[in-house]
């Protein structure tokens, strides 16, 4: 039986890889593939569905495919680079380094690696899919010669249950409700959202509070930041929620008048999606593939003067029929991305990658990966130190 396993670095619990990597297994099984999961990390709760890295070594033959989910660099991606299994890449986007040079340096530097790492695997893989359109663009720009996009087509089930009544009680009262949801990394420019309410609420609507529902879990410095920035604005009405449950981020939808999103990197943005399911009204800054995601639906914006966008939300609040029709255009873009058929765009992808022309793998010497290391550090120190850089001796 042909063998089509995914390799990974981490797998969460819950969150949207996570939930694709189980829904790739149940569709490659039912389709009579053999099909198995190995990572680097997992969380506790599904780790009886994985392998360690270590056994892929066990399972590997010339006429498997491994489908490889790339974030960042890790020993699981080394490993798979080194077998002669064929390979299929799906990327999830890596931040910019830049976002995180100011907080967390040694992020940063993963990142920075890691979209190093990407472009070493153009020569490995048989098929790079992007999960949105802008990941594509990206696996083009890395010199990945056959691309396609597998997209992203979330479900809802996580918000179909009854939801929270403490948050219902407590936030259902009469005040216009601006919501954020997602991580609190600084790509996200949270405190763009925070100056851009902060003049909503001072212009037009006093009786207003910001929601942000997302975990800052080792992003303690920029938390920090934001509490900083909320400080020195006076702002009382803005709520720092942190990770909720599925209960909870129903009611936080429940009670939302306008979702906003200030974010300036996505590789597809889920939360936008679950504002459209959940009839609140899209207001978002149009970058990376936050455009193509929203489909035409909600509203965007590309000026973030504070007051621009305050003016935007105040004429979308204000008016009771515009937002009846944004949200019937955030349904349609909603029933176009429901209406592609996942499973067999998927089932698609796999015969093609295992019926092409097989790429002519690297060889893969004992010391591949220390001249790739080496390379490596010598191109970030051509970027953060140039004067050191140029003082080294001539490359043989």
């Amino acid at each position: 039986m042909t063998g089509v396993h995914q390799v990974l670095a981490t797998l969460g619990d819950g969150d949207a890889i996570g939930n694709e990597v189980l829904g790739i297994q149940r569709v490659l099984r039912g389709a009579g593939y053999e099909s198995e999961i190995f990572v680097e990390t997992v969380a506790p709760r599904l780790e009886p569905l994985t392998y360690g890295y270590h056994s892929l070594v066990d399972f590997s033959r010339p006429d498997n495919l491994l489908i490889h989910h790339f974030s960042l660099g890790s020993k699981v991606s080394r490993t798979a680079y080194a077998l002669p299994d064929r390979m299929a890449l799906i990327y999830h986007n890596i931040t910019p380094a830049e976002y995180f040079v100011s907080y967390y340096p040694a992020l940063a530097r993963l990142c920075f690696l890691g979209r190093r790492e990407l472009q070493a695997f153009a020569r490995r893989c048989d098929l790079a899919l992007g999960d949105s359109a802008h990941n594509r663009q990206e696996l083009d720009a890395a010199g990945f010669p056959r691309t396609d996009v597998l997209p992203v087509v979330p479900g809802f089930s996580h918000l179909d249950g009854p939801p929270s009544p403490l948050v219902t009680h407590e936030f259902d009262d009469g005040w216009t409700n601006i919501l954020f949801v997602g991580r609190l990394v600084p790509n996200k420019k949270i405190e763009d959202i925070i100056r851009v309410f902060h003049a909503y609420q001072t212009r037009f609507k006093p009786r207003s509070r910001l929601l942000i529902v997302g975990s800052h879990i080792g992003m303690d410095r920029y938390a920090g930041a934001l509490a900083h920035l909320l400080d020195t604005l006076g702002q009382n009405n803005v709520m720092l929620i942190g990770q909720v449950s599925n209960a909870e981020l129903t009611a936080f939808y429940d009670v939302a008048d306008l979702f906003l999103c200030a974010s300036e990197h996505e590789g597809f943005c889920v939360p936008l999606i679950e504002a459209f399911y959940k009839s609140v009204p899209v207001l978002a800054y149009a970058a990376a593939a936050v455009p193509a995601t929203m489909d035409g639906a909600g509203v965007l914006f590309d000026n973030k003067d504070p007051m621009h966008v305050a003016a935007l939300m105040d004429v979308v609040l204000s008016n009771a029929d515009l937002q009846d029709s944004i949200v019937e255009g955030q349904l349609a873009a909603l029933r176009r991305l429901q209406s592609k058929n996942f499973d067999r765009m998927l089932l698609g992808f796999v015969e093609q990658a295992l019926s092409s022309p097989r790429v002519t793998a690297p060889p893969v010497t004992e010391d591949f990966w220390a001249q790739f290391d080496a390379d490596e550090e010598l191109e970030e120190l051509k970027i953060t130190r140039p004067s050191a850089y140029r003082a080294l001796p001539e490359a043989q």
